[in-house]
């Protein structure tokens, strides 16, 4: 029988907070029993095991980011709203390491499970609010792709590096290069626009 006050929310929480404090690594079922105070057997009533777990904090973190860059991009548009996206992006990661790491998680795709199908819906959102981010920018169907994959390369590309400690040991700083990096992308896809408008 589930125990009193827990839930999958509880739980999923528990392990977003452990994954921040320790790392992703450091989440399992018995470490967020340990964290909540319960028995390991009391966090099996509300996930089915540590794979389900990792896809809830999944779910739970891409939502978190999602509603992040959504609050960052309303109104905006072009230049102003890919640059709002990726800043939300770098400022939760840097808030929120471990729930960073936990939106990295590659599933198969076979999944069809509850935590599977949150996380694929959650997930699209992002990808979403990255299109509608682009739309100003008037580019064709192939070129919108590019530009979706290049921002998303370089938004995550970076911050990865970023939180491995990779540009701690040279200068300039990290968020001066950042900045630089932006202004490429930027450039980028103002090209594509060219491209896709014809001659």
């Amino acid at each position: 029988m589930p125990r009193a006050g827990l839930s999958p929310e509880t739980v999923v929480l528990a392990a977003a907070e452990i994954a921040d404090a320790e790392g992703l690594e450091a989440v399992t079922p018995s470490a967020v029993a340990h964290r909540l105070g319960v028995r390991p057997p009391s966090i099996y009533a509300h996930v089915d095991g540590a794979g389900d777990l990792r896809r809830r904090l999944l779910a739970r973190a891409l939502d978190e980011s999602a509603d992040r860059v959504a609050e960052a991009v309303a109104g905006r548009a072009g230049d102003e709203a890919v640059r709002a996206l990726a800043e939300a992006h770098r400022q939760w990661a840097h808030q929120h390491p471990g729930r960073y790491a936990a939106t990295r998680i590659v599933t198969s795709g076979a999944e069809d499970d509850e935590a599977s199908l949150l996380a694929l819906a959650a997930g699209r959102r992002h990808a979403d609010l990255l299109r509608a981010a682009l739309r100003a920018y008037g580019l064709d169907d192939a070129a919108e792709v590019h530009a979706v994959r290049s921002v998303g390369a370089f938004v995550h590309g970076f911050i990865a590096l970023e939180l491995a400690g990779s540009f701690e040991h040279s200068r300039p700083a990290a968020a001066s290069s950042w900045c630089v990096g932006l202004r490429i992308i930027l450039a980028g896809i103002a090209d594509l626009a060219r491209d896709s408008a014809g001659p």
